[in-house]
This record gives structure tokens, sequence and C-alpha cells, in this order.
């Protein structure tokens, strides 16, 4: 089956020595964290020699008498232990599955001497992309394109949208002079070889999640039209295995559970795992195990202690490549990390949230009504979906510093949005906000981390509701069929209610309790004062030197607060330790002049002596 990789090339108008020596250079350099070995060069497919492109040693065809050759370009693999087979034109193609009849991401060149840089609709896998002179370099993923550039400077609108989502919105990236492809499209470039010269990109919407005229509303249709749907998609995705068991990420949430028993059915060895947080957060592990038991599957629990979480804190944030704030991500790299000790192939129930309507929906429809109902409102529909990241947005003046915070005066997270909120798309409310929920929180954030965390322990990474019939039939329903009353994934529920015990199926849906503010304000506490250091803070001259104890103080704003305060000094944590272990910016020295290397009871003694 192979082991995950990456790839970087290179494709334009340029010296062909002086890029291969780059392109050396970089494959000899690389972080231990990028892979373990690396490929060969890629030799371009059979359908395109003879058509002026070339990879490594190629021969290059053109006509002397033109002012410029063909361009010239190579691709080389990194940590592949055999080339997957290129589709027509294909000179790079990446699987987050391993299935590599349908890539996730894809670099191709056409007969007329194009470029297209491609990604599927889901955004399992990124893709990014930078020019130096009149050559494009590409690369899946972001650390492999920084040796490229001259210097890796931190991009503030991507800062900026980092604070906002807890995720840097594409096209964006957080370093300047890189770009990520967005999920569902193509970028083209054109050659010009009168010129030399590197035409801008054309961007191409190869796929967009668009409200189906004729909705239906046949309740038993719907459940017969499902429950085949998913049984296909699990058919998809099972195709190659032979008698290998498998893994899956089990919650004991519905989708994860409607995932496991799929694979059950079908007659798939599993194994699933499950997180187990102890007495410090929700306890879900008690549904994974009444889920595992009824299904007959072995169950393994992994502890996540506050020590387990610090330990893989920098290699978590290595492995993610770009920066993610969500509190789940060293739980789930964690899992990954024993689920690789037993399997190659790892399954997981996300995307069902953004196909069905989940819990999130709620509060925004009742927004939604509220809007329509008084449109001279404060707030715009689209102010309000900013609100539920539950980030830094609306905050600006107390985050940042004053040279930052002129930066982004003129810059509007509502524009990050507009798009996935495009009524011309999706006319009604519910198919609006599966149709933002898919390209913002799961195209953006969801799916790219789940497969950086699986590859970094050279796991393949399904997930089945990532199925684009299966997607595309969701925006055929009608709203009451996928929210009926308060009882949100209501069609759902139905098409599965006899594959899993009725206590699961029914249950109210919540969160995966990471105790984010308990481990900050507890166990994590001294650390504050090395992660969000404020001379460190100070000297990157983007956040306020103090905000960490602000934010503890709860004197940053009135709705971070509780959990809030935990999910904010993550999100910060995050950056601050994606800047020192994947840009590998140098450390300041460290200044005392904060409250964490007080134990914290004195610290809570000292405030309320002052109060």
């Amino acid at each position: 089956m192979g082991i995950p990789h990456h790839f970087l090339g290179y494709w334009g108008y340029g010296a062909q020595q002086e890029l291969e020596a780059l392109l050396s250079s970089i494959l000899e350099n690389l972080s231990p964290n990028l892979s373990p070995c690396r490929g060969e060069a890629l030799n371009f497919p059979p359908s395109l020699q003879g058509k002026g492109v070339r990879g490594l040693g190629q021969k290059n065809y053109f006509s002397l008498q033109e002012n410029y050759p063909f361009p010239i370009w190579n691709v080389v693999y990194i940590g592949l232990d055999g080339n997957p087979p290129p589709q027509q034109n294909q000179i790079a193609a990446i699987s987050a599955s391993g299935l590599f009849s349908s890539p996730d991401a894809w670099v191709s060149l056409q007969e007329n001497n194009c470029l297209i840089l491609g990604r599927e609709p889901f955004g399992k896998v990124p893709l990014y992309w930078t020019v130096q002179g009149q050559i494009i370099w590409f690369a899946s993923q972001l650390q492999l394109l920084l040796p490229i550039l001259q210097q890796s400077e931190v991009s503030i609108p991507g800062l900026y949208g980092y604070s906002c989502f807890s995720y840097v919105p594409t096209p964006l990236t957080p370093i300047n002079q890189v770009f990520a492809v967005p999920a569902g499209t193509e970028l083209v470039w054109q050659s010009d070889r009168q010129s030399g010269i590197l035409q801008t990109p054309e961007s191409k919407k190869i796929h967009s999640w668009r409200e189906a005229p004729e909705q239906l509303t046949d309740e038993a249709t719907a459940i017969t039209e499902l429950q085949t749907l998913l049984k296909d998609s699990i058919e998809r995705q099972i195709a190659d295995l032979k008698d290998e068991p498998v893994g899956v990420f089990l919650s004991g949430g519905l989708d994860s559970s409607v995932v496991a028993a799929l694979l059950v059915q079908a007659g798939v060895k599993v194994r699933a795992y499950t997180l187990d947080f102890g007495n410090a957060g929700i306890p879900e592990y008690l549904y994974a195990e009444q889920v595992a038991e009824f299904l007959k599957i072995p169950l393994v629990k992994v502890a996540v202690t506050p020590s387990s979480i610090e330990n893989a804190l920098i290699p978590t944030v290595q492995a993610l490549d770009l920066p993610f704030g969500d509190g789940v991500c060293v739980p789930l790299y964690l899992l990954s990390e024993r689920a690789s000790q037993e399997t190659q192939v790892i399954f997981n129930g996300e995307g069902g949230d953004q196909l069905f309507a989940g819990w999130t929906n709620k509060p925004l429809i009742a927004a939604g009504v509220y809007q329509a109902e008084n449109p001279a409102g404060q707030e715009t529909f689209i102010q309000q979906y900013l609100r539920t990241f539950h980030r830094l947005g609306g905050y600006e003046s107390q985050v940042y510093q004053p040279e930052v915070y002129a930066q982004i005066q003129n810059l509007h997270p509502e524009d990050w949005l507009s798009a996935a909120l495009d009524r011309n798309e999706c006319p009604s409310l519910l198919h609006r906000l599966r149709r933002a929920s898919l390209m913002l929180k799961g195209a953006q954030n969801i799916h790219p981390r789940a497969t950086a965390l699986g590859f970094a322990h050279g796991l393949w990474v399904r997930s089945p509701f990532c199925d684009l019939p299966l997607a595309e039939w969701t925006f055929r329903l009608s709203g009451e069929l996928c929210l009926q009353g308060a009882c949100e994934k209501y069609i759902l529920k139905r098409a599965v209610e006899n594959w899993l015990p009725p206590e699961i199926v029914w249950r109210q849906k919540r969160g995966m309790g990471v105790p984010l503010t308990s481990w900050c304000l507890n166990d994590f506490w001294h650390k504050l004062g090395i992660w969000l250091n404020p001379e460190r803070l100070r000297a990157h001259n983007h956040f306020y030197p103090h905000i960490a104890a602000q934010i503890v103080e709860g004197n940053l704003g009135a709705a971070i607060q509780g959990r809030r305060i935990g999910e904010t000094l993550w999100l910060l944590i995050m950056w601050q330790l994606w800047r020192s272990h994947v840009l590998n910016e140098e450390l300041s020295k460290q200044s005392w002049d904060h409250p964490f290397w007080l134990h914290r009871w004195l610290w809570r003694n000292y405030k309320r002596w002052q109060g």
C-alpha cells in the first residue's frame, strides 16, 4: 500500500542547473519531522513525452528559432517507497486515503504548456505555491517551500485570519508570498514563450456546493437512499483492503459510530481507538465503550494527561505544518500515534456535522430567522456567523500591538466568509449553513489537520462522509429532514437507528471536552510564562506582551470566560510554538514580568489583596 508522502517541484522559465542545485539542497537539509526518507525524482508520464515538458534529465523539445524554450519542470516525492501511478497529464498527486484513483491534490501539465494546481472540494490535503522570478514552486507541505524563500516573513493577514478562526483562511498562508490553493479549485498558469513571462494564474472553481432545485421531502425515500449511499461510500473506501485490520477513531458520537458500524457490516476487521481525559474532561469514552461492545470490536483507550499533552505538543505543531489553534489537535496526535502501532489505515467520522447540519447550526438558524425579521439589526448575519468561531475577532484593539493593529484596519474577516455564505448557491438558510461549514470548518480546518496528523504517523486517513455522491445528495434534502424540531441530523439518525444502540443514535450532541482551561490554569500555569512570555511577544511585535495575564484575569473580554479562557490561550500558544518550531525563529530572552512564575494560589491571593 505504500506510505504517506509529500512532493515538491517547480515549473517555469529559469536556469535548470541552479534550480536542480536548490532542489538538491532542500532535500539534503530536510527537517527530520518532515519525512523519514525521500524518493527519486519523478520522471514525467509517457503521455507528456514530446510535448514540450520535461523532468530531471529529460530532453527539452523546442524549436531553436523561438525566443524561449518550453518551460522546464521537475518534481520529487519525499517519503515515498514507490511512485503512485499518475493520472493523465499529472506530474504529481497526493491522496489522504492512499486511493490514487481519485487524488486529493494534483499538479498537471497540459499540451499548451500550462501548469495546473488543483484540489478536491473537501480539502483533505493542502497544496501550496510561491513565485520566484519566472518559476512556480509548489509543494504539498508548507515547510518544503520555506527554503525557497529569501526570507520567511509572517503574513499579517494570515495571522489575523488565524486569530479569528483558529486556522489560516485560504488562499492565505501564515507566510508572505506563499499561497494555498482553495479546496474545489484549480489554478492555471499559461506560459508565454514569446516573452518568457508567466501570467497571473486563472482560478477555476471545479466544484461548488449548490442547493438542488428540487428538494426531497419524503422521509421513507430519503432513509432508503441514504442507507445505500453510506454503504456505497464505505465500499469505495475498502476496495483496496486485503485482510489487514483497520482502525477507527471512535468518540462514541453518532458520526464515528456510524462509520464503525458500516465497517463491521462490510466484514472489515476493525479496531477502535478512543480518548480518555480522565476526571478532567467530559467522559465520552463511556459511549465509545458501549458502541464497541454492541459491534463486538476491540477498543483501545488512549489516556490523555497533562504530561502526555506537554510531551506531544511540539511534535504536534511540527506535524500540523500550519498553525491550528483547536485544543483537540494534540489529543488527536496521541490517538494517531497509538493507532499507528497496529494499523496503517484509519477511518474517522469527520464531515458528518457538515453534511447533516450538526448541532452548531441551531443558534445560527435562530439568528438567521431574527435577521430576516429585523433586517435593520446591529449585526449582519455574516458577523453573527463570525462570532460562532469564539476566537479573537472583535478584540483587535486589545490584542495587537499598534503597528499590526494599523495594518489590519482595512481587513475584514467577513470577506473570508462571504463566498461560503453565498445566497445564490444556496438560497435556503440550512443549506447555506451546510455549504459554509463544508467550505470553512471542514475544508480549511478539520480535514487538512486530520490528514497531517495521520501522515505524521504513516497513516492513510479515510473519511467516509467525504464522499462526493453522498455530499451532493444531502443538498437535495429538505430542511425538515435535517433538523426536525430540536433534533439535529434527523435523517441520518433515522437511517442508522437499527445499526447502533438507541442511546447512541438519539443522545444530545456535545463537543469533545478537552479540558484546556483546567490544564492552563493548573498543570500548565508555569509553562504559560514560557510559551507566552511577554518579552518574546514584545520582540515578535504582534500580540500585546501581557495578553496571557489579561486573559487569565478575565480582563480581555466578557465572552472570554470559563472554557473560552483555555481555548484563547491555546490559540496563542499554538501560534507561538509554530513560529519557534516550524519557522525556526530564534527565541529572545525571557522576562519575569508576568504572574506565571508565582504559584497560582499565591497570585490569586495577591489579586484579591490588590482588589
